[in-house]
């Protein structure tokens, strides 16, 4: 069985020799591999590009050893190119050195996948994934940024905003950079007159610069009035001006009146606006022109008054002495008190408090009764002086003052509080004072005044001034 096994390898030697099987197999393993070798090969990579919306971007394709293959652009099923041909007819795409593939002027419907692919039996492909960045828009809701409200009632203000990446929204009041929350939505609540304004809905995603949207919120409410003055001095034959100033963001009007009648304008009176201020001027002021004005407005949510008086009584009083005395038993007591009429008398109460650290209890009210001389601060007011005396050293007292014309008595003066100093102490020269009032009595007059008097006034008024 050996021999003929042996006998058979032999002739199979034989014929492999006499035919040259081997050397054909060699050669056919060599042509195989340089063919291999002189294969089409990628030299770029796939990648992911970005492009903003307008701009140019080119997908880059070099291939080495191309020989005869025919490179082409697809984009899905759809061919763009083959070899150097442009089989689209969108303009916006060429080739640029080589085989690379320009877009110019992308658009959002540019994203996607475009294929470089190497023709043949086996086909290779390098993949390039567009994305397009869009900037952000912004639009209000509604269009045209306006939005009324009623006061008390919650507000909901909105921005729409398209982009890529998405857009961030964030809310800001006009000129202000306090920001007020971020989304699509802002929500005020209870909001009253001082939410009335322009907001801002600002949108950013990197993609170039930030775009803005305005809402302008008004707050419709009844009217709210403010008056300058409540209380208003005034004497017969001078010229007096009222003003109210109006809020509202819904249409009202104003209308005066005097106690309870409603006035119109006259040779003597006027009406007349600035801006939200309402004017009523009444000129050659009359006995029968003192008492109660009001202004009145009303709208569709409601009505509003406002009160100012106008009397001929003395205004408020004003002190014009420190809380101090350098004196241990009397108090230089300077005030100045509102009256376009001659001052008649003035009341003046003063006590002393007990007190201690824990302990405060105020003593009895004494009373006296000034009869003042004119002596004038300005058109309008009077300034008074009166030494109090017979006091206590290192005490705190409580004075109040009261005054009284033609017209009557004003309101008793808030209380003013001073002290007397201690023995081995004294405070800075800061008494005020006009030495023109002395006490002979529980009724009081006034001296004569001399040079020497006019002099110190003047310089007491000089020095109040400059204080002021």
């Amino acid at each position: 069985m050996e021999t003929i096994w042996c006998s058979v390898l032999m002739f199979l030697l034989l014929i492999i020799r006499k035919n040259g099987l081997c050397q054909n197999f060699a050669e056919s393993v060599n042509t195989r591999y340089d063919v291999e070798s002189n294969e089409p090969q990628f030299i770029t990579k796939g990648h992911l590009y970005r492009a903003v919306v307008g701009d140019t971007i080119v997908l880059p394709c070099k291939v080495k050893n191309l020989g005869s293959y025919i490179l082409l652009w697809r984009r899905s099923a759809a061919v763009l190119t083959a070899a150097n041909f442009m089989v689209t007819r969108d303009v916006r795409l060429t080739m640029v050195d080589g085989f690379n593939l320009q877009i110019s002027s992308v658009k959002i419907s540019d994203a996607g996948d475009y294929v470089c692919q190497i023709g043949g039996q086996e086909p290779k492909d390098q993949i390039h994934t567009l994305e397009i960045l869009v900037p952000p828009t912004i639009r209000t809701i509604p269009d045209h940024g306006l939005v009324s409200a009623k006061q008390g009632s919650t507000v909901h203000l909105e921005c729409k905003t398209s982009g890529n990446p998405v857009p961030m929204i964030h809310w800001f009041r006009k000129h202000s950079s306090m920001p007020l929350g971020e989304g699509a939505l802002l929500t005020l609540e209870q909001v009253g007159r001082q939410h009335a304004g322009t907001y801002q809905c600002k949108a950013e995603n990197g993609v170039r610069d930030a775009v803005y949207g305005e809402i302008i919120l008004k707050v419709l409410s009844p009217p709210d009035i403010t008056v300058e003055k409540a209380w208003v001095h005034a004497a017969e034959g001078c010229d007096v001006e009222l003003i109210c100033t109006l809020h509202s963001d819904a249409n009202s009007d104003l209308i005066w009146y005097q106690n309870s009648f409603m006035l119109e304008p006259t040779d003597r009176r006027s009406i007349f606006t600035k801006g939200n201020k309402n004017f009523l001027r009444i000129q050659h002021f009359n006995k029968n022109d003192f008492g109660n004005y009001s202004c009145v407005a009303d709208n569709s949510l409601g009505r509003t008054k406002k009160y100012i008086e106008v009397s001929g009584r003395p205004g408020p009083t004003v002190f014009l002495s420190t809380q101090y005395s350098n004196h241990l038993d009397r108090y230089n007591l300077t005030f100045k008190i509102e009256s376009l009429s001659e001052l008649d008398e003035i009341k003046l109460l003063y006590r002393k408090l007990m007190m201690n650290e824990t302990y405060q209890k105020p003593g009895k009210w004494d009373e006296l009764i000034l009869y003042p001389s004119v002596l004038r601060y300005d058109s309008r007011h009077f300034v008074m002086s009166y030494i109090i005396r017979q006091l206590e050293h290192n005490s705190v007292y409580e004075v109040m003052v009261q005054a009284k014309n033609r017209y009557g008595w004003n309101e008793v003066s808030d209380i003013h509080q001073f002290h007397t100093r201690n023995y081995g102490y004294r405070f800075e020269d800061n008494d005020l004072g006009i030495s023109s009032i002395s006490l002979s009595s529980k009724a009081i007059n006034i001296e004569p005044l001399t040079s020497r008097h006019f002099l110190l006034i003047f310089g007491i008024l000089l020095h109040v001034i400059i204080k002021a």
